[in-house]
């Protein structure tokens, strides 16, 4: 349980809330409706959900409730890149004309020892005792399938009419030469630091390897961050890409670009050698995070016992997210190509309507009818939803694209955070919403209006009607609505307008 380290009174709390060290498991009586193993979001939500629906449901944790997001992801992640951001902000607040004297001072044992607080705060919502007051049997210990309605754990059997697989999954580790004789660090661990690196070395740059990078440089470590052949962020636009890459360099992080026979070892101090375009390098750290990717939690669980299919991406389930086996479902990042908290909370609330009440007037949903917006916090954010232009091509998709630049609206040019755009596709010829990329300070919640807007078939036209407070960010989305509805005026219309603006003159 990384996320318990280092011990202390927050910690503490965490650990009463989500592993309580004097829980005692239930006794089971009778089969339940539902057993759900994994307590992380996708757990959560089907498990609170289901006991609200009336059902009898267990919920079976061998770690700690709330899962990464919680305890080792979202949460402390973004707690410190709150105070990551603030130090940067510090460090230009002249740019604004306010001066500091002298070298700004981080508490970096201060900025973990908020982040551990706050949540210890918030891991009340994902509490073993909430839970069970709301009528969930928890149980916390490993579970393996028997048969098709049977699952133990902790020496007790638990009967089940449905089961949903919700184990989550866990940093990724590459196969690097030297890597196994390494302490190095995970998102699973990175968070139990209590002192600043001064050296800090990141392999992976996609969102985490780069959301950390970019913190732990604002908050005063030398970073160097080792990416693929791919670049940074490669599942994002390229433009949105780059200018998160130029950020990342502006705030100090070394990108060691298109590593190549990438190798580390530890003498004593962690050594990791690179080519990147075309010069070989050698730097020493005092922290190495590994950032690869994540990796299904399928171990253990006898799956092969019960006929549920998986495979190194994880359990195999169809567009019900139903598996192999009918009585048993899955949801959330054990299953799905969308590892994020917010799309395993509606794969959840999938899972209980497919599996409770499949059979009725409310039909079936389907996971590929869900809109999946995603953001990466680093500054600026990027934020995407929908179709991307190289998907686009791929797939003989004919778009339209409308970008408008955040150096051309007001609010983003009084804030200072002009590097950043929106750019809107749709589908060629017509105002409908296919996808959209969002670069800016908050683009996170900013995309909300645009996923909205795709969910409601609320055309892109219609948007440059709904009246934005000025000035702010979001105007930026309008401007793309006025932006399409220029494209509809046609030579007629043209010719009428320039006659009406001639008589209203001439009035």
């Amino acid at each position: 349980m990384n996320a318990l380290q280092p011990d202390g009174e927050d910690n503490q709390r965490l650990e009463s809330n989500v592993h309580p060290p004097t829980w005692t498991n239930p006794t089971p009586t009778g089969p339940y409706h539902l057993v759900v193993i994994g307590a992380g979001t996708a757990g959560l939500v089907t498990a609170a959900g289901a006991a609200g629906l009336g059902a009898k449901v267990a919920l079976i944790e061998r770690d700690l409730m709330g899962g990464d997001c919680l305890n080792v992801g979202c949460v402390p992640s973004k707690g410190v890149i709150s105070a990551a951001r603030v130090a940067r902000g510090v460090r230009r607040s002249a740019d604004h004309g306010v001066k500091t004297t002298g070298d700004i001072d981080v508490d970096f044992t201060g900025v973990m020892q908020r982040m551990r607080r706050l949540r210890a705060d918030i891991s009340e919502n994902d509490s073993a005792s909430r839970f069970s007051k709301l009528g969930v049997d928890v149980f916390f210990g490993s579970a393996r399938f028997v048969d098709s309605q049977t699952i133990e754990v902790a020496d007790q059997t638990l009967k089940f009419k449905r089961a949903v697989i919700a184990t989550g999954a866990r940093a990724a580790v590459p196969s690097i030469p030297g890597l196994d004789d390494v302490n190095y660090l995970t998102n699973e661990s990175v968070f139990s630091l209590t002192e600043l690196p001064k050296r800090f070395g990141v392999i992976g740059a996609g969102p985490i390897g780069c959301e950390l990078a970019q913190a732990f440089a604002q908050l005063g470590s030398e970073v160097y961050l080792i990416d693929s052949a791919q670049g940074i962020l490669s599942k994002e636009d390229p433009d949105a890409a780059d200018i998160v890459r130029q950020s990342l360099i502006r705030d100090g992080v070394h990108l060691l670009c298109c590593g190549r026979e990438l190798k580390v070892r530890q003498s004593p101090q962690i050594h990791v050698s690179v080519e990147a375009s075309g010069t070989s390098y050698d730097h020493s750290v005092d922290q190495l995070l590994v950032a690869v990717g994540r990796t299904p939690n399928v171990e253990g669980l006898n799956l092969e016992s019960v006929g549920v299919a998986y495979d190194q991406h994880g359990v195999q389930v169809d567009d019900h997210l139903q598996t192999t086996n009918a009585k048993i479902f899955a949801a959330g990042d054990v299953c799905s190509k969308f590892k994020f908290t917010h799309a395993a909370d509606f794969a959840a609330r999938m899972v209980i309507q497919n599996a409770l009440f499949a059979v009725g007037p409310l039909g079936k949903k389907k996971f590929s009818d869900l809109i999946i917006p995603w953001s990466t916090y680093t500054t600026p954010e990027i934020a995407h939803v929908g179709i991307s232009e190289q998907q686009a091509d791929e797939d003989g998709v004919k778009i339209d694209t409308y970008q408008q630049s955040m150096s051309e609206v007001d609010r983003a040019i009084l804030d200072g955070e002009t590097d950043g755009f929106v750019k809107i596709h749709t589908r060629k010829g017509t105002d409908r919403i296919l996808g959209a990329t969002i670069v800016a300070r908050h683009a996170g919640d900013l995309i909300s209006q645009i996923t909205l807007a795709m969910q409601q078939k609320i055309g892109l036209g219609a948007i440059a009607n709904v009246i934005h407070p000025y000035p702010t960010q979001a105007e930026a989305i309008r401007k793309l609505g006025d932006q399409y509805n220029r494209t509809r005026l046609t030579a007629t219309s043209k010719s009428v307008l320039a006659a009406l603006r001639r008589f209203n003159v001439g009035s």
